[in-house]
């Protein structure tokens, strides 16, 4: 006998682009999902500007973590911030 649940949620950490078949992600199994309450905290931003950074390729790219729920990768944000901090200038 098969049992099934209706409220199970499926998480896929796999980037929002397509990619090649051939190209293999290789990721931290540590990697955390960030909300958009903590990407507003740790960037400063408010959550409209991220969107519209986002949509003009200039901040990373959310993935979808379930059915109705997003995230971005930890490593991409902070990578982002490293890079945004040198180019600032002084």
């Amino acid at each position: 006998m098969k049992s099934e649940s209706k409220n199970q949620l499926a998480f896929n950490l796999e980037p929002s682009v397509r990619l090649e078949p051939s190209v293999r992600l290789e990721r931290d199994p540590d990697e955390r999902a960030l909300r958009l309450r903590q990407v507003c905290h740790l960037t400063g931003l408010g959550r409209s500007m991220i969107y519209q950074m986002q949509a003009e390729g200039r901040f990373p790219q959310r993935i979808k973590l379930g059915e109705r729920a997003v995230g971005w990768l930890e490593s991409e944000v902070r990578d982002w911030l490293r890079i945004s901090r040198r180019n600032q200038p002084l």
